[in-house]
């Protein structure tokens, strides 16, 4: 006697619990876990869920990605007995996608002979990964010199909210579009409408959309199109890494969305919460979505991803379960962005495997190393200055705080991305001038001139004319 076949099964909803939906096949072998089902209700929007567990013999407890209203006990739901496949390829860039593949962006169909995946892929084998030992060149100061980033790796900027983490992203997208010529998968979170529109807008006004795909799951999409829409944008990135053997740059703005979501759908499915109210299976889903972030011989994907960090606590659960996996960590801090040092990157706090002599070179790690003690040293005598004055300092110790803000104010950089707003014209900076512009400063070139030439300014030339500019309207040096 043959079993059901579970493809062709056809089930019926018994409960609708917000975005979980159980689903009873009575005379079919249960669709296995992490395949997809169609609802067929009456609606034009398709309904979809992903099938989470087996709850018992005969029902299926399922993720719904789209938004359940109006579902009603007794409506029909057919198995697929396959993953949520979605497309992938050529045809896919230069467009926006949703959490199932659906384009977005109000553009003509995607072609019938589209190629789709599946969303759900193994990581590939420890023995094809490759090691990230190039440096990925940002333009940007303080990340190039302190915490760069590795051609291939993983970097995540973390930060509370508004102190600019998805205007670092936006600003890295600007400085990569002359550098990079791969392809650029952009993955929305549970981000603001508003984002995802002024994204789409400047990738058609900067002419990159042509060589990027959009994918959203945005704030205001249930809890499961946010739970799974990483997974599709890694999908669309691993095709072009393994079928095209092209380099990727994946874009992940917000990753602590990704939990978030997951940790809602934890509690809507019942399960005991962990720490601080997250969901029990929080290091598993964070490890199932960045291992697959991997490259192999011959293409590499390098991933940045923006992660809010609630209330500014660092020691949170879901923060330390994604630095773990991270070559790269930018931390940006409130109190920078509180005395307008943009971008507000704490330079003691941020790090890289990648700043090591044997990757980086022995000057530029040599010079890290000056200039984080110069602004450890800041640091440690803030209370004192506060307290009695720089007056009251050692020789040694007020020029050691005298080069350390020079060299804080220098780390500051105007961004393409604000120049609507703050008027100032962008500016990216090479490696090797910011290098340049540091030493300079920890040798005590700058010493004379004033502390408001080095801030906000690119290369230390432009601070140089900016000194020269003011001295001559009369200010003295």
């Amino acid at each position: 006697m043959s079993l059901p076949d579970p493809v062709n099964a056809t089930g019926t909803v018994i409960s609708v619990r917000g975005a979980v939906v159980e689903v009873r096949f009575d005379d079919a072998t249960l669709p296995p876990i992490d395949s997809a089902l169609i609802v067929a209700w009456d609606r034009p929007e398709p309904l979809v869920l992903e099938v989470h567990s087996h709850a018992d013999a005969s029902t299926v407890r399922g993720i719904a990605l789209q938004a359940t209203a109006g579902l009603a006990r007794g409506t029909k739901v057919h198995a697929t007995g396959a993953p949520i496949s979605v497309p992938v390829g050529d045809a896919v860039l230069g467009r926006l996608l949703d959490v199932v593949g659906t384009v977005r962006d109000q553009g003509p169909p995607l072609p019938a002979d589209t190629p789709r995946r599946g969303i759900h892929a193994p990581p590939p084998a420890l023995l094809d990964e490759t090691s990230a030992s190039a440096v990925f060149e940002t333009g940007i100061k303080v990340i190039d010199l302190l915490a760069p980033l590795a051609q291939g790796g993983k970097a995540a900027m973390f930060g509370g909210a508004g102190v600019g983490k998805t205007v670092l992203v936006m600003e890295l997208i600007h400085a990569m579009v002359e550098k990079y010529q791969g392809i650029s998968v952009f993955a929305g979170v549970g981000e603001r409408s508003r984002e995802g529109h002024e994204l789409l807008n400047d990738m058609k006004n900067s002419a990159v959309l042509a060589r990027t795909v959009l994918v959203y799951g945005q704030m205001n999409e249930p809890p499961g199109a946010r739970w799974r829409v990483p997974l599709t944008a890694l999908t669309i990135a691993e095709y072009f890494r393994d079928q095209k053997h092209q380099n990727v740059l994946l874009m992940m703005d917000n990753v602590y969305r990704f939990v978030q979501a997951g940790a809602e759908l934890s509690s809507l499915l019942g399960r005991l919460p962990s720490r601080v109210g997250y969901q029990p299976t929080l290091a598993t889903e964070v490890a199932l979505l960045q291992e697959r972030i991997a490259s192999v011989a011959g293409a590499a994907v390098t991933a940045i991803q923006a992660v809010y960090v609630p209330a500014d606590d660092f020691t949170d659960p879901a923060v330390t379960a994604i630095s773990g996996h991270m070559d790269s960590i930018i931390m940006l801090s409130r109190a920078l962005a509180a005395e307008a040092f943009y971008p507000a990157i704490d330079p003691l706090a941020s790090s890289s495997v990648l700043l090591d002599p044997l990757i980086v070179g022995e000057e530029h790690y040599r010079l890290a190393e000056r200039a984080r003690e110069a602004l450890a040293r800041l640091k440690d005598l803030r209370d004192i200055i506060a307290l009695l004055g720089v007056e009251e300092l050692s020789a040694s110790d007020r020029l050691i705080v005298k080069r350390a803000r020079r060299l804080q104010r220098f780390l500051s950089q105007p961004f393409v991305v604000t120049e609507a707003f703050t008027g100032t014209l962008g500016r990216s900076v090479s490696r090797a001038d910011t290098i340049a512009g540091c030493r300079a400063i920890l040798d005590g070139e700058t010493d004379d001139w004033a502390e408001s030439s080095l801030y906000m300014v690119g290369t230390l030339d432009d601070a140089r004319a900016k000194e020269a500019a003011a001295v001559k309207a009369g200010r003295p040096s």
